[in-house]
């Protein structure tokens, strides 16, 4: 099979949502038999906000995963694009378009260093991500005690708050940015050989794959994706915040919903389809807990059995379709 015939595979996409689907009604049961309700409006919009905040990362760090990499500097990104976006707009509804430039511009610079480092200097892209990402960390620590900027009213406004029915427009911007990166992998040549370059980097380059410009360019959009989550957390907080990105745990979570929606570690196999339903499933969790004021210790535990179950449910199927 040729490098350029590969496309994202979408058997384990049923899987996650079939969990999702699963863990949503004995959830229900459960707090029902607690006294309480899951599926009332403001858990229901309180989860959406959740999953669309780590939504948009996590669709950006499925690309750099499909294509063999990683980014751990995400976390960072997001909490600078926070104070960029607030300080830009200082306030002022008529600064929101360019600092909402301003923040791709700074978040793409990051993922096409992120990229170099990966492709021209051959580092490991977790040391290289992780080294990006603790400058970035040492820049918001020296730079900021706390919360700076203030967000234009109309961005809070119109991204963090405002619902169509009970869906927020922050989680419609989810779908939109899923179905941009779905069509790219699925429809494009880029998709393709990000894909090929994740299976077999060697095959892809004899192939005719330029594997180098394929992975800088999936860095850029990882970047760029985490910019986007940090203008809505902006949008959400009213301020930029320099640790909103680390307290989240975004690189980190962004990273086990990519797993548990049925993207490969090593790359190549795996869609953003996939990822949405495990960013689903670890907001739905969260919901369920609060609801029934589980200790966030115990919650933690939960979600690491659910991601190391994950993993070896996908392993097997990859041994079993090997053998």
């Amino acid at each position: 099979m040729s490098a350029l015939s590969l496309s994202p595979a979408r058997r384990s996409v049923p899987g996650v949502f079939v969990a999702l689907t699963l863990t949503l009604t004995i959830g229900w049961l459960v707090v029902l038999l607690d006294g309480g309700q899951l599926f009332n409006q403001s858990t229901t919009v309180s989860l959406l906000h959740v999953a669309a905040g780590l939504g948009l990362v996590a669709v950006g760090q499925t690309l750099v995963i499909l294509g063999g990499s990683l980014d751990l500097s995400v976390a960072y990104v997001i909490s600078l694009s926070t104070l960029v976006a607030a300080e830009t707009m200082n306030g002022s509804d008529g600064a929101v378009l360019p600092a909402i430039g301003l923040v791709l511009v700074v978040s793409a610079g990051v993922g096409l260093l992120n990229g170099l480092l990966v492709t021209r200097f051959r580092v490991n892209a977790f040391i290289a991500t992780l080294g990006v990402g603790l400058l970035l960390k040492g820049y918001l620590d020296n730079g900021y005690d706390g919360p700076a900027g203030t967000t234009a009213p109309s961005l809070v406004q119109a991204l963090g708050y405002q619902r169509v029915g009970p869906v927020p427009v922050s989680f419609l911007l989810l779908i939109a940015v899923t179905a941009a990166a779905w069509f790219a992998l699925s429809r494009t040549r880029f998709g393709h050989h990000l894909v090929a370059v994740g299976g077999d980097p060697e095959v892809a380059r004899l192939s005719g794959v330029r594997n180098d410009r394929v992975l800088v360019t999936a860095h850029v959009l990882c970047s760029m994706c985490a910019g986007l989550a940090g203008i809505y957390l902006a949008s959400r907080l009213g301020s930029g915040a320099p640790r909103v990105g680390t307290e989240g745990l975004y690189d980190l979570e962004s990273i086990a919903a990519v797993v548990i929606g049925g993207t490969a570690l090593a790359g190549g196999r795996g869609g953003v389809i996939g990822t949405v339903g495990g960013v689903l499933l670890l907001a739905s969790i969260d919901a369920i807990f609060n609801q029934l004021e589980v200790d966030a210790f115990f919650k933690q535990v939960i979600r690491g059995v659910i991601i190391i179950a994950a993993v070896a449910v996908y392993a097997r199927r990859a041994m079993r379709k090997a053998a």
